[in-house]
């Protein structure tokens, strides 16, 4: 495999040995990357006795990121490198694991450069697991404004949790600890995985399925109490994101149809590290308007795709989401199934995904007019039902998909 990080990284690691190696992959988050430096090195030093390695794995920011973080005085050894490889989240983290792998750390943990709400005792609640010997692979856990994270709320959550059994809240929150069993897995797949969207934002997604599929313990969830970041605005900025995650979800499914095909009942929650937090996240807030209008434009200019994949009846239902940029949660998860079923012809891939985009857009805008004015709880409901709804269709999933 091609070297991720420099060989001068090598060099200055040769012969050091860490309890732990800590990786934050960063892209322009000068900002905020010496804040998250400074709080896991004081988690270093208060759960690993001082003995961990802080990486920063850069993709070439521009605002002198990495500066800032080799400026932010801390006791714990730290490094800093431009990653080598396809520009995206997965490379950075990738390089992390090879670093891990290098030094036969016995566990890495993962943390986003752009925390705000980070703890020192973040560093336990995602390694205590691991070190019990409970688990290979520990999620975040976190209270979430209800208008934060709708990938994983209406897709990744549901459909993950109904596919392989295990209900792991967060399956794509940015924050895990993971052990060395697990970080040499990762690096034994094929190389061409560095060269497709787990490269991207599909590394979450992709780290937490295998870890479900492949493992050799259960996926455990790290309490962590509110996650405030840099959020976005689903209309905005995560389309690109949505379409490197779940064309990765996809690309799973067909690789793990064994393991999803036999599965049966009600998904188990994974089990959870820690106390939940009583916390309030940040407001967020969602320009419907937009997100209705780009929707609706989506849709009208996917159409004749869009309604070459889907059934009649499903088509005939959509045709609404033409007009106001909407979509109830049934329809939503049918065609969900639909899209993935007709992922396995690999020729129409690409546009597949690019015409899910805005019918994503469009649920979106539902979820957000039903839970306006409304509490988190209320929204957590919505979620878990939505969830109950994905599972109660699997045999419409499992039709399609061998149909």
């Amino acid at each position: 495999m091609f070297r991720m990080f420099p060989e001068e990284v090598e060099k200055n690691l040769k012969g050091k040995s860490y309890s732990v190696v800590v990786g934050i992959p960063s892209y322009d988050n000068s900002k905020t990357i010496g804040h998250v430096a400074r709080i896991v090195d004081l988690g270093i030093q208060k759960y690993f006795h001082g003995n961990g390695l802080i990486v920063n794995s850069d993709g070439g920011s521009k605002d002198k990121t990495k500066e800032f973080f080799l400026r932010e005085k801390t006791k714990s050894d730290k490094i800093s490198y431009i990653y080598n490889g396809l520009a995206g989240k997965g490379s950075a983290m990738g390089s992390v694991m090879r670093i891990s792998s290098m030094l036969n750390a016995p566990i890495t943990v993962f943390v986003d450069s752009d925390l705000r709400s980070i703890e020192p005792w973040w560093i336990e609640r995602l390694t205590r697991p691991i070190v019990d010997g409970k688990s290979s692979y520990v999620t975040p856990y976190y209270v979430r404004h209800k208008y934060d994270g709708t990938i994983t709320n209406n897709i990744c959550y549901p459909l993950t949790s109904i596919l392989y059994g295990q209900k792991v809240r967060q399956p794509i929150g940015g924050d895990f600890g993971v052990s060395l069993e697990m970080v040499q897995k990762y690096l034994s797949k094929p190389v061409e995985i560095w060269q497709s969207d787990v490269a991207k934002f599909g590394i979450d997604i992709w780290m937490t399925t295998t870890a479900i599929c492949d493992g050799d313990k259960p996926v455990w969830q790290a309490a962590l109490g509110a996650k405030i970041h840099d959020v976005k605005d689903p209309g905005k900025q995560l389309g690109p994101m949505f379409k490197q995650v779940v064309g990765t979800l996809f690309e799973l499914m067909e690789k793990y149809e064994s393991v999803w095909m036999e599965k049966e009942g009600e998904p188990m929650k994974a089990p959870v590290f820690g106390n939940i937090p009583d916390v309030i996240p940040e407001p967020i807030t969602v320009d419907i308007d937009n997100l209705k209008k780009i929707s609706s434009d989506g849709i009208n200019e996917k159409w004749k795709f869009i309604s070459s994949i889907l059934p009649k009846d499903l088509s005939n239902t959509l045709e609404n989401s033409r007009k106001n940029g909407k979509l109830d949660g049934n329809t939503w998860i049918k065609v969900v199934y639909e899209f993935a079923a007709s992922y396995k012809k690999h020729e129409i891939r690409d546009s597949l995904i690019r015409s899910l985009v805005p019918i994503y857009f469009a649920r979106v805008a539902s979820f957000v007019e039903e839970t306006q004015g409304k509490s988190e709880e209320f929204a957590e409901k919505a979620i878990e039902k939505q969830l109950k709804d994905f599972e109660s269709q699997k045999k419409y999933l499992k039709k399609r998909w061998n149909g």
